[in-house]
């Protein structure tokens, strides 16, 4: 396996481990958590979002989680691609909260790792101007038995 396959899968199981940890943590998170984190203000509605946001994040764990042995590469070109956009999307959402509505240190940091997160999967897709095929395997006898 070459080392681009290696980081990228590797990527796959931090992404895939944090999104199942955040899942689990939204789902059991407690009013009195989130009634600090949003400044002191309890909000059902926000906690109902909070969890539904949670299973989204469990789901796309397991899934990203089980990409890793995918080979094949424009199967693994399209998540690269799904992700870089989505987490790009989820941290221009962040930024358009910081800047229209409360302003948190809350957000810089959810910013931060969303743009971390699209700038890394972005990586793998359009490094050497989208060329950067390597990590993505084509069939061969080793990994077709």
């Amino acid at each position: 396996m070459n080392d681009a396959r290696t980081q990228l899968d590797r990527l796959f199981a931090v992404d895939a481990t944090a999104s199942v940890v955040f899942g689990v943590l939204s789902l059991l998170s407690p009013h009195g958590v989130l009634t600090f984190v949003s400044g002191g203000m309890y909000s059902h509605g926000v906690h109902e979002t909070l969890r539904l946001y949670g299973c989204l994040r469990l789901a796309c764990g397991w899934i990203v989680w089980h990409i890793r042995s995918v080979d094949d590469g424009r199967f693994r070109r399209s998540v690269c691609e799904a992700l870089c956009f989505c987490y790009m999307v989820q941290a221009l959402a962040v930024v358009r909260a910081q800047f229209t509505d409360r302003h948190t240190w809350w957000n810089w940091v959810a910013i931060l790792l969303l743009l971390l997160l699209s700038v890394a999967y972005g990586s793998f897709r359009f490094r050497k101007g989208g060329n950067f095929i390597k990590i993505y395997e084509l069939p061969t006898s080793g990994n077709l038995q």
